[in-house]
């Protein structure tokens, strides 16, 4: 994993650490003055140029104020929150603010608690000795910000938490209603007599406070949960007496470490961890990577920069190794193909050996393989395309099941080839032949059938026996290929045919009309 900067910044100095496969390393401190910056950007220049930048505030100058605003949601809720910091923080760039519910009572309004680092002198050297050597600032954290993470992974769930830790500016003192944030307080650890601090004083300072500010009910009580080294554990039990509204907890600063898992390397960084619980907030700083608690604005643009510089590498990376994978998979596959091929080659070369054996087996052939291949076509030919006329019975079958009322008498089928010319030097008494279209080869021949039928209706009801015989006609031309001729209607009703007959007379024997009509079938 790629080594990450941990800077622990008070108001006296700057201490640079190193976050790498879970280690804090380093603890060289950099006094808040030129020279200290100087050699801060000495040290920058010598170590990892390209790692991103995590800077831990611990500030005396660091002000909480609680308010509540109008519930608003999206862009105008974003704008609200920004005029409402930059009112409450003008003269500092460093501002922050947390939604933490809203209230139970009225129109239901936010409560925001907004924060802001006052002194922003104490960070801007720092920030722009970072923004001069181009390095990729992450984020600018606050410890009394992180202390929400530490409550929850302490398990102090109570309702009222004043957590109590050792730190570089002295004892960090912060309260925690529910688990959120509502206020902290900075008292150095040396009084003005050199004398340590006592913090069941302090503590009892922060209580009146906190019930002062109405953050706390009288009769409720105050759960302060002290983080110390074991050898001032005995002497801050001394200090600290529980009482109707106050309980102390003490936990070892050693074993809230090896509760986090802290490894640190080197002689400064273990020496701080076992004093001090500034490598344990770096440690969860590290771990946790929240967002930025303030605002940086154009000195974070380094860190975008590298940022989507990394996710062009991942993304490159991604693609190398998908087309790896993909050439690897095509030339399984090529291999596969190979051995198939291989396969079939193999299988090819023994079918043609069994097939020139079994060729040296069957005797000599007749004819040549053309030949029979030709005649095998022409058998084809024949069976397929020859001229039968059960095609066109099959027609006229069909249209007779649609005319009930006409009877077939007779059917004329040939079919229609052109003539031969006899053979130059033929004898007369020998016959002329016959074209092979009446075979089928090389097409189908057109074919011709003279159809005649007889209307089955009354005897003078000539208009039926006509309309009959035009609708047996009709149903015959819808075929695509089929052309229908009449050549003798029932009634000839041309004006150069005589039109002759007895009205009214007796007829012995019944007979009835008569059509003849000529179909021509085309392939």
């Amino acid at each position: 994993m790629f080594p990450q900067h941990l800077f622990y910044l008070t108001s006296e100095q700057l201490c640079a650490y190193e976050w790498q496969a879970g280690t804090l390393s380093g603890g060289v401190c950099f006094v808040n003055n030129r020279g200290g910056i100087d050699d801060f950007m000495d040290y920058i220049e010598s170590h990892h140029r390209a790692a991103p930048v995590y800077i831990l505030t611990d500030l005396v100058e660091e002000d909480f104020q609680r308010t509540a605003l109008p519930h608003v949601g999206g862009r105008a809720g974003r704008a609200l929150l920004q005029r409402r910091l930059l009112q409450q923080y003008r003269e500092t760039p460093f501002r922050h603010h947390q939604i933490q519910g809203r209230e139970t009572a009225g129109r239901r309004d936010d409560i925001v608690l907004l924060s802001a680092l006052t002194n922003p002198s104490s960070v801007l050297p720092w920030v722009e000795a970072l923004e001069q050597m181009r390095m990729p600032l992450a984020g600018l954290y606050s410890t009394t910000l992180l202390s929400e993470e530490l409550a929850n992974k302490l398990g102090l769930g109570d309702e009222h938490v004043l957590l109590v830790t050792p730190q570089s500016a002295g004892w960090r003192q912060s309260y925690l209603q529910n688990g959120l944030l509502k206020f902290s307080r900075l008292t150095p650890a040396i009084d003005r007599d050199g004398n340590p601090v006592n913090i069941g004083a302090e503590t009892a300072k922060t209580q009146q406070f906190l019930t002062s500010q109405r953050l706390m009910a009288r009769g409720n009580v105050l759960h302060a949960s002290v983080v110390a080294t074991a050898a001032d554990s005995v002497t801050l039990d001394a200090q600290c007496e529980d009482g109707a509204e106050t309980e102390f907890h003490f936990m070892t600063l050693e074993s809230v470490a090896q509760r986090f898992g802290l490894h640190t390397k080197g002689e400064q960084a273990t020496a701080l961890a076992q004093r001090l619980a500034d490598p344990l907030l770096l440690a969860l700083l590290a771990k946790r990577k929240p967002e930025s608690h303030y605002t940086l604005g154009p000195w974070q643009r380094y860190f975008k920069l590298w940022r989507a510089r990394l996710y062009l590498y991942a993304s490159s990376a991604l693609m190398t190794a998908c087309c790896m994978v993909w050439t690897g998979i095509n030339l399984w596959q090529q291999q596969l193909a190979d051995n198939h091929s291989a396969q079939l080659a193999a299988e090819t070369s023994q079918f043609d050996r069994r097939y020139r054996a079994t060729m040296a087996e069957i005797p000599p052939r007749v004819t040549t393989t053309a030949n029979m291949r030709a005649a095998v076509n022409v058998e084809r030919m024949l069976t397929t395309q020859s001229a039968t006329p059960f095609g066109m019975a099959a027609l006229v079958s069909t249209a007779l099941e649609n005319s009930p009322q006409i009877r077939l008498l007779q059917l004329d089928w040939k079919v229609s080839v052109p003539a031969s010319a006899p053979v130059p030097g033929q004898d007369q008494t020998q016959a002329v032949p016959i074209s092979s279209l009446a075979a089928g080869i090389p097409h189908r021949a057109p074919q011709m059938l003279v159809l005649e039928a007889e209307i089955l209706a009354q005897q003078d009801d000539y208009r039926n026996a006509v309309d009959s015989m035009n609708q047996f006609a009709r149903a015959l031309a819808q075929h695509p290929r089929l052309t229908v001729e009449i050549e003798k209607p029932p009634v000839d009703t041309r004006s150069s045919v005589k039109l002759a007959g007895n009205a009214g007379a007796q007829v012995t024997a019944p007979s009835h009309a008569k059509f003849t009509l000529n179909l021509v079938w085309k392939p």
